[in-house]
């Protein structure tokens, strides 16, 4: 069966792998399958075709057969639970990677989004300076805290995993704010998660997406 994701027909970040959906493809990818593309306008988010499949009128979305998902966790540990190469075979490391894509979206992402809200969408509010010092505050916080874990190590639990991926990938879109330079080993760790090939392509295929010239996947 064709499994297909939905992206930004334009990404507000231009391709430059922030939105979610780059962690779908970088999972499709890791896992070797191969997928398609439907690009969606911000119009075409909020109609009752895209909302029938994301309530919420968000991507990405993931359609294989009769199965439709949304939420990118959801999504990559379906991925990893149906293709090798992104959960251990051993129960107990698999149910520990598991958890590290858990705290990746409701531990370190949250205040990390806070940031965005306080800058984008609440940049212009009178009290707006007073807030942005303890919305830093907060991640570089959890930031200490997943240094400590991670140490010198290459990943979270021995070997590359779908908590890896969603982590690096939440990680990454702390860059633009310069924080994750303040903590040389995360900022690190990312980069090893750039470098992995089907990141890679994962990036490429998005990036291609944005450029005035493209014609389509």
């Amino acid at each position: 069966m064709t499994i297909t994701i939905t992206a930004f027909e334009k990404s507000p970040d231009r391709g430059q792998g922030l939105a979610r959906d780059t962690r779908v493809r970088w999972a499709l990818e890791e896992a070797g399958q191969p997928y398609e593309v439907r690009l969606v306008s911000f119009r075409a988010m909020k109609e009752p075709a895209h909302l029938a499949i994301h309530p919420f009128g968000q991507i990405p979305t993931y359609e294989e057969g009769d199965l439709a998902l949304f939420e990118t966790g959801a999504i990559v540990l379906h991925i990893a639970e149906h293709h090798a190469g992104l959960l251990p075979d051993d129960a107990n490391a698999r149910a520990r990677a598991i958890s590290w894509m858990f705290a990746a979206v409701n531990t370190v992402e949250p205040p990390i989004l806070d940031l965005v809200t306080a800058k984008i969408l609440e940049g212009d509010k009178p009290w707006s300076m007073e807030r942005l010092p303890l919305v830093q505050d907060r991640i570089r916080h959890r930031l200490r805290q997943l240094a400590s874990r991670l140490g010198g190590a290459d990943w979270l639990d021995g070997l590359f995993s779908a908590g890896d991926l969603m982590m690096a990938h939440v990680l990454l879109r702390l860059r633009p704010s310069g924080i994750l330079d303040e903590f040389p080993g995360l900022a690190a760790y990312v980069a090893r998660g750039e470098a992995r090939p089907a990141y890679k392509r994962a990036f490429a295929d998005q990036l291609a997406v944005n450029k005035p010239a493209h014609g389509g996947r």
